[in-house]
């Protein structure tokens, strides 16, 4: 399965799972999750989240002078380990993953969290590993010390 890692660009993978979540909302519907006078307000503090990290990873790529490019980790110039990669290795991930539990929440699409959790595990094997495995190659003992000290995802 080497083949994808590093193939599909994260945004595209995170918009076919947004258009997986929206139509089986519209065939299960049955399937609600937290509705109410609240779920607007998880839905866009979610979706909030999600932009911000998302867009703090990109700006911290960009200040650094690296590469934002996620098919390629192996033209990285520089370890980020300032502003939001204080907190994750993957900010960018972890906002792509908020917009996605945004749509679940904001659609009611409680199987939606079935969707939300194969992203995750398809950005993992097929993202998170090979860049990891880049940043050892680049970086070594200064990236396993950063793994050490930063969680991958939150």
């Amino acid at each position: 399965m080497r083949f994808l890692e590093n193939r599909i660009p994260p945004p595209i993978v995170t918009l076919l799972f947004a258009i997986d979540i929206w139509v089986m909302s519209i065939i299960i519907p049955a399937a609600a999750l937290l509705t109410g006078p609240y779920s607007l307000l998880v839905a866009y503090g979610l979706l909030a989240l999600g932009f911000g990290m998302a867009v703090a990873g990109v700006i911290g790529f960009r200040v650094a002078a690296t590469t934002v490019n996620p098919l390629k980790p192996e033209t990285a110039t520089s370890l980020v380990t300032c502003g939001v990669f204080q907190y994750s290795r993957n900010p960018m991930y972890v906002g792509l993953t908020c917009l996605l539990l945004a749509l679940t929440v904001y659609l009611a699409a409680g199987w939606g969290l079935l969707a939300v959790s194969l992203f995750i595990a398809y950005i993992y094997r097929f993202q998170i590993v090979p860049e990891e495995r880049a940043m050892h190659k680049l970086f070594g003992a200064e990236y396993e010390a950063y793994q050490s000290s930063v969680r991958r995802w939150l």
